[in-house]
C-alpha cells in the first residue's frame, strides 16, 4: 500500500531513501534539518501526517519492524527453560543519575505509547492464581523539584491535590482554569518536564513547534509563578561550577568536568545535568530505598508477592489473588513513606492478569 501511494518501491527503513521520497518525489517540506540530509524520525512522521494523512502506514510499518526485530523475533530464545520466564539483568553503575538500567533483555523499554507496543505486552502474564500489581509515583520528579525549591505555590499546588499541568498551563496562557483547553494543558506539561531537564527556549520552541520568542514567555510566565524554582535552579548551576559536581538527595555524587567548560555546547550540556541529576538522581534514590524496604517488609509479613520488573518511577509485582488487597495496602505505604520530603508523595495502582490490561 505504501509502495502504490507513493508509486514505487524503496527501503521504508531506510532514512535516505524515505527522505528522498518525501522531500523530493512528494515535494513535503523538511521539518528538521540533521548532519546528513533531513531528519525522518518519528517526531517528524507525525508532522508530516498532518499534511499527508496516508504517511501513517510508514508510521506503523516502523514501529511493527521495530517490535518485531528487537522484540517478537528474539524474546521467545529468551525464555528460560527451568522458569519458563525472562529475566532481565539491572544495572546499578551504568546511568550517570544513578537510575537503574535493564539489559539482556533491556525490559525497560518495551513500547507502551503505540497500538503495536501495547499488542505485545500482552504476551507477559502473571501465573494461575496470580495477578500484576503495578504501582507509579505520581508526577515524582516535580515533586522532588518542589521539596528541592521550596517553592510555595509548587508546594501549595501538590499539599492541596492539584492539577499541576492545569495550574501551570493557567500561568503561561494567562487564563482561567475553566477557560483551559487539553492542548493547553499539553503545552504546559512540556513545559513543566523541560524545567526539570534545563530546557532553553530554543529548545522549547523546537519541542512545541513554536517560536523561540514565544517560548521564552512561556518559560518566563513559569517563573513568575514559581520564582524558587528559578533562584534555585541558578544556585544548583553556582554550586556545581564551585565544586565541580551535584549531589543527590541520598548523597550520590555526578561529576560535571564541562560545567566550566570553555566550549558553550559542553557547558551548557553540563549545566542541564547539574539542574537534572538531583531530581531525576533523587527519584532513583527513592524507589531503590523503596524497594529495599518492601522487599524487608514481604518477608516479614510471609507474604508471596515479589518485584518482578522497576521501570524508574514504576514498581511491577507479581501477587496471589489472595494477597492482593494486603500487598496492595503496603506497597502504598512503602512507597509513599520511603523519604519524608515537604510535599505528600502520591503512589497510584493498577491492577491485572497481563502487563497490558491493567486498571486501577
Amino acid at each position: 500500500e505504501i509502495y502504490e501511494e507513493v508509486g514505487e518501491k524503496f527501503n521504508i527503513n531506510s532514512s535516505k531513501q524515505l527522505g528522498q521520497i518525501l522531500f523530493e518525489k512528494l515535494n513535503l517540506p523538511p521539518v528538521k534539518k540533521i548532519k546528513t540530509g533531513y531528519s525522518t524520525n518519528e517526531e517528524v512522521l507525525q508532522t508530516l501526517c498532518l499534511i499527508r494523512p496516508s504517511l501513517k502506514k510508514i508510521l506503523d510499518y516502523r514501529q511493527l519492524f521495530k517490535l518485531e526485530s528487537t522484540y517478537i523475533r528474539p524474546f521467545p530464545g529468551l525464555i528460560n527453560p527451568r522458569t519458563g520466564r525472562i529475566h532481565t539483568s539491572f544495572n546499578q553503575t551504568v546511568t550517570a543519575t544513578g537510575r537503574l538500567s535493564s539489559s539482556q533483555p533491556n525490559l525497560q523499554n518495551i513500547p507502551i505509547r503505540n497500538k503495536f507496543g501495547e499488542k505485545f505486552r500482552q504476551a507477559f502474564i502473571a501465573e494461575e492464581g496470580n495477578l500484576f500489581l503495578s504501582a507509579d509515583y505520581s508526577q515524582i520528579e516535580l515533586r522532588i523539584l518542589a521539596h528541592l525549591s521550596g517553592d510555595p505555590n509548587l508546594k501549595k499546588a501538590f499539599d492541596r491535590n492539584e492539577d499541576i499541568h492545569q495550574q501551570t498551563a493557567a500561568e503561561i496562557f494567562n487564563v482561567l482554569p475553566l477557560q483551559l483547553t487539553s492542548q493547553m494543558r499539553r503545552l504546559a506539561k512540556v513545559v513543566n518536564f523541560g524545567i526539570v531537564y534545563g530546557i532553553s527556549s530554543y529548545g522549547l520552541a523546537r519541542d512545541l513547534g513554536i517560536s523561540q520568542k514565544e517560548a521564552e514567555e512561556y518559560i518566563q510566565h513559569y517563573f513568575q509563578r514559581y520564582p524558587q524554582v528559578k533562584e534555585y535552579l541558578g544556585q544548583v548551576v553556582k554550586k556545581a561550577r564551585e565544586k565541580g559536581y551535584v549531589r543527590t538527595l541520598l548523597g550520590r555524587k555526578r561529576y560535571l568536568p564541562g560545567i566550566l567548560s570553555s566550549n558553550r555546547k559542553m557547558r551548557e550540556m553540563a549545566e542541564r545535568a547539574a539542574i537534572n541529576t538531583p531530581i531525576q538522581g533523587g527519584a532513583a534514590d527513592l524507589i531503590k530505598l523503596a524497594m529495599v524496604n518492601l522487599e524487608k517488609r514481604f518477608r516479614e509479613e510471609e507474604l508471596e508477592a515479589w518485584i518482578i520488573l522497576q521501570i524508574h518511577d514504576e514498581l511491577i509485582f507479581e501477587v496471589p489473588e489472595r494477597e492482593l488487597d494486603e500487598t496492595r495496602r503496603i506497597v502504598k505505604e512503602e512507597m509513599e513513606g520511603a523519604m519524608k520530603l515537604s510535599v505528600p508523595l502520591v503512589v497510584e495502582t493498577k491492577v491485572g492478569k497481563n502487563w497490558a490490561e491493567m486498571s486501577s
